[in-house]
């Protein structure tokens, strides 16, 4: 009897570990199957990918369609800012900002607040007003518009672009800063930790994105915010890029000692001009950054398609005038860990495979060489991550252009990346062994 209630509790407890494998085996299939779209791909990071959202484009079926379709964060382009929600002082109007929380909402979209203080786009009655009159109409203002959206805020940019650029480190002259002093940043975020104390609050500035004077000054008010108890969780990073402006190249580095700080990061007006390749491997550097810091929390690209951007001579968006997706777009994807070829499901058949080969082998290290051959389809660009085992390192690669996140490579190609279908080429690396001989594991293939 004891054997037979053993055999029968060891029965139903392989029962149930085969069940659970199943549970967790449909749960990771269901997760992949998801991880199509901007949005969903990030969330499978523990991240968001949002963008800015214009009420007036809204009734765009287009436009809604790929909000929709691609985004798990929304941003008000203008809608909240000072000129667009009290016109006069005392008079709110909140229509076209309600209509994009309520679009992303019913969604199922978080939403970030942009922006309640900032030197442009102010009325002129703000800049008028004595310094006193100037205190209660700042402090009122970020009560009355966080008081409006209490609870449907996940960040909130308090106060935006307050330093001047350049090497100076300086405080930009604005009304507040001239007639409130240094102080006037500290106030906002008391102000706005009372008005909604769930809601994350986020300093938010431009060309802050590598180490400099800017962003050093900026790393100086938050390190010492931190210090004395003032209210501040996180800092963006506007990510307005171009060739006179690049990534930089210790975007990465700028990023995690601000987290360091124990605030989180964002990357929240993320643009870069270009097109082809080039455009794409900037943004995969981006998202590739942002993911190697774990308080990098998400990202936010400005605008839904390049022909609505405010930079639209240099189309610097992820879809196209025609809500095409382009190649950035299948290059953040990939940088995601998602699978999808962007716009509608079915659309898009590029595709391609990648192999792995060691190609020569000694004590300390090995080459190993990455095929890429098309599908049945030409394909005009490729993207293949490899996974190297610790603590092994890359010491060199060629034919390819790689972008790390932790040991995983995303290797995209330097010239190669035209190819007829059924066409192949390559791409190596040499790998210092450190002890472990394991080969790498090639994640999977994406074209455009």
């Amino acid at each position: 009897m004891r054997m037979t209630l053993l055999r029968l509790s060891r029965a139903v407890a392989a029962g149930l570990v085969a069940a659970a494998a199943l549970t967790a085996a449909a749960h990771s299939a269901e997760a992949a199957e998801a991880a199509d779209t901007l949005g969903s791909a990030a969330a499978a990071q523990g991240r968001y990918f949002g963008t800015a959202v214009a009420a007036g484009h809204l009734g765009e079926a287009d436009y809604a369609a790929t909000l929709d379709r691609e985004f798990n964060s929304a941003t008000p382009e203008n809608e909240m800012k000072w000129d667009a929600t009290e016109p006069s002082r005392g008079t709110f109007t909140f229509s076209a900002a309600d209509r994009v929380v309520d679009h992303a909402r019913a969604q199922g979209m978080d939403v970030r607040g942009h922006t309640l203080v900032w030197h442009s786009q102010l009325p002129s009655w703000v800049g008028a007003l004595g310094a006193a009159d100037l205190r209660a109409a700042m402090n009122d203002h970020i009560d009355q518009v966080m008081g409006r959206y209490k609870g449907q805020i996940h960040s909130w940019d308090v106060v935006n672009e307050a330093f001047q650029d350049g090497g100076s480190g300086a405080r930009r002259s604005s009304p507040f800063q001239d007639k409130l002093g240094d102080g006037y940043i500290e106030e906002a975020f008391r102000t706005a930790r009372a008005a909604d104390p769930a809601a994350k609050l986020c300093y938010n500035d431009y060309n802050t994105d590598g180490v400099n004077a800017k962003s050093t000054a900026v790393y100086a008010m938050v390190k010492d915010f931190k210090a004395r108890g003032v209210p501040i969780d996180c800092v963006g990073f506007q990510g307005h890029f171009n060739s006179n402006s690049p990534v930089p190249a210790d975007l990465r580095a700028n990023l995690q000692r601000f987290a360091d700080l124990g605030v989180d990061v964002q990357i929240t007006e993320l643009d870069i001009e270009g097109s082809g390749t080039a455009q794409a491997d900037a943004y995969a550097r981006v998202v590739d950054a942002c993911l190697a810091v774990d308080r990098c929390t998400g990202i936010t690209v400005w605008g839904v398609t390049d022909k609505y951007s405010w930079r639209s001579g240099g189309t610097p968006l992820l879809f196209d005038g025609n809500y095409d997706a382009k190649p950035a777009y299948d290059a953040v994807l990939a940088a995601l860990g998602g699978d999808g070829g962007g716009g509608e499901p079915g659309e898009g058949t590029a595709t391609c495979t990648a192999t792995y080969t060691r190609t020569a082998d000694w004590n300390s290290g090995y080459n190993g060489q990455i095929t890429v051959t098309a599908g049945s389809e030409p394909i005009s660009s490729w993207a293949a991550t490899v996974t190297f085992a610790a603590p092994q390192q890359v010491q060199a690669t060629w034919n390819a252009t790689p972008s790390w996140s932790g040991n995983v490579m995303t290797a995209r190609p330097s010239w190669n990346g035209t190819l007829a279908a059924g066409a192949s080429t390559s791409f190596g690396f040499t790998v210092s062994k450190n002890g472990s001989d394991a080969a790498p594991v090639v994640g999977g293939c994406t074209a455009s």
